[in-house]
């Protein structure tokens, strides 16, 4: 387990070091000036050295990418152009948005699509399995950002039930365990877990239907064993598989959306960078590449939960047949 672990987190290293690079070229390459937010607009060209020197874009790309990466080392990503504030704090409170935003919506993805697949698969060829299956056909289709305007225009233009935007009735960092701030989740939360419901749906009805046509099942039928007793076998051998989809999924999810929290201007990075974008806010653009490692990490961990139990199965110990 531990030489698994460290191969994965061997290959976070050139998947960091290539994102950082090409997110540092990207941004450089992006028309506009980052200056352009604090200077005035008549202000003198000597003025506009100085600031260029103070912040550093007078230097070789090199220089600032090599300089960018050991501070950020540090654990300092520098000082916002727009606002002052450290980039880190802006980071750290976005973040947090986007955590609870993630979680919420892998909670109701993954419940919704592992509800969904196993009814798909019990049910196979059904009228429960094609309307699983549409449903989870539509999931996966349909823009998310479409989805959430279409949800913002009938919940919260049409009927008035939900907000529109806004990240809680205290703003940003005005998080709380209450029914106001929930109703701010809903809509952003729903509309996240689409994709991952529809991804889930479709690979557990796949398992369940596979292992069901299996031989070990019909064999335990014919012997007579319960229903509810064959599809805890069912659950068993597709678990493995469906974690590790979920896992990947999760990464995804805690990675943010910049679409969807644009769409709802729910306080995420994704909204973070999508505004640090469009001023050319360069310390703040550079900052979120961080959720590729969000991603990465959350894999290698979700990996390492899922290869216990395979590997159990793989040797012939699984405590359901015992």
């Amino acid at each position: 387990m531990l030489l698994y672990a460290l191969k994965r987190l061997l290959h976070v290293i050139p998947v960091t070091i290539g994102v950082s690079i090409v997110c540092f070229m990207l941004i450089h390459i992006a028309p506009g000036d980052p200056l352009a937010a604090i200077l005035p607009s008549d202000a003198s060209a000597d003025m506009q050295a100085q600031m260029r020197t103070f912040y550093g874009l007078d230097r070789p790309l090199p220089v600032q990418y090599a300089l960018w990466v050991w501070h950020a080392l540090q654990g300092d990503l520098g000082t916002s152009i727009a606002t002052g504030r450290p980039v880190l704090a802006d980071i750290i409170d976005a973040s947090i948005n986007s955590i609870i935003l993630a979680l919420t919506a892998a909670v109701l993805g993954f419940l919704g699509g592992a509800t969904l697949g196993f009814l798909a698969g019990v049910f196979r060829g059904g009228w429960i399995d094609r309307l699983s299956s549409g449903i989870s056909m539509m999931g996966v289709s349909v823009p998310h950002y479409w989805l959430g305007m279409v949800l913002v225009i009938t919940f919260s233009v049409t009927l008035g039930w939900l907000p529109a935007m806004g990240g809680g009735p205290g703003g940003s960092s005005g998080r709380s365990f209450s029914w106001e701030y929930f109703q701010y989740l809903i809509l952003p939360a729903v509309t996240m877990s689409v994709i991952p419901m529809g991804i889930i749906a479709r690979t557990i009805r796949s398992l369940v239907a596979d292992i069901l046509a299996q031989d070990f099942t019909q064999a335990l039928a014919a012997k007579g064993l319960m229903r509810g007793r064959i599809l805890r076998h069912v659950v068993r051998n597709a678990a493995p598989t469906a974690l590790s989809v979920m896992g990947l999924q999760l990464g995804y999810l805690l990675g943010g959306s910049i679409l969807i929290e644009t769409v709802f201007s729910w306080p995420g990075t994704g909204f973070l960078l999508n505004g640090a974008i469009f001023t050319a806010i360069y310390p703040s653009c550079k900052a979120p590449s961080s959720c590729s490692r969000c991603f990465s990490f959350s894999s290698i961990s979700w990996s390492m939960c899922c290869r216990a139990p395979s590997t159990l199965a793989s040797r012939g110990t699984d405590p359901w047949l015992s």
